[in-house]
């Protein structure tokens, strides 16, 4: 499942992300444990150590490592943290805020990709709750969330994710109309929203359930 070439493979990967600044030792030492090559589709395997986006079902794609990193550093998750993720996709970034001790709510649209993450997080032994529905809306039932990661984009931020960040909360998304969207950190002080951009990044687009893929 995991083999010496893997593992090292993974090693090398990681040494690249510092290289390129990533600098959190949690979030590097959670990538050097998650099998990255786990998550990919067969026919890509032999790509899964390198630092680059790969297709998956439904149309989507499980993250460039770096920008998995780079978004997970920009979080700040700490053991026991809240965090919703919107879009589970191969289930691999929710692995790696599992692996640092959050507790993690994962919402995925796509019902093939959603029941594929939950039995691969499931047979690695990591134990999110996930749901199958639209991301856009939270989980309202299980907020506040300390955390919010959104791994899609979005022409601005869904006002129901923002209402479920909790006082001294962080969210993270990349957000804007183009290809490539601005990184947006947002934190919550009180009833005030403060706002940092983090840099441009490409991802797939956040979807609604009348975009969704025909199951």
């Amino acid at each position: 499942m995991d083999s010496p070439r893997q593992q090292g493979l993974r090693r090398k990967l990681v040494q690249q992300l510092e290289q390129k600044g990533i600098k959190d030792p949690a979030v590097l030492a959670a990538l050097r444990r998650v099998p990255r090559h786990l998550f990919v589709e067969p026919t890509f395997i032999e790509l899964a150590y390198e630092d680059r986006a790969l297709p998956i079902a439904c149309g989507q794609t499980i993250s460039q490592p770096y920008t998995v990193a780079y978004q997970t550093e920009l979080l700040q998750v700490s053991p026991g943290h809240k965090v919703l993720e919107i879009g589970t996709g191969s289930g691999y970034q929710c692995a790696i805020l599992c692996e640092l001790g959050a507790e993690v709510y994962s919402v995925e649209l796509e019902r093939a990709l959603y029941e594929q993450a939950r039995e691969r997080l499931t047979r690695l032994g990591y134990r999110p709750f996930l749901r199958w529905g639209d991301g856009r809306l939270g989980w309202p039932t299980y907020a506040p969330f300390d955390r919010i990661l959104v791994t899609a984009g979005a022409a601005e931020i869904p006002p129901a994710l923002l209402d479920q960040l909790a006082e001294g909360g962080r969210l993270v998304a990349p957000v804007g109309t183009g290809p490539d969207q601005t990184m947006l950190v947002i934190t919550r002080q009180g009833n005030q929203l403060k706002q940092e951009a983090k840099g441009l990044f490409r991802f797939v687009p956040l979807r609604s359930p009348d975009q969704r893929e025909t199951e």
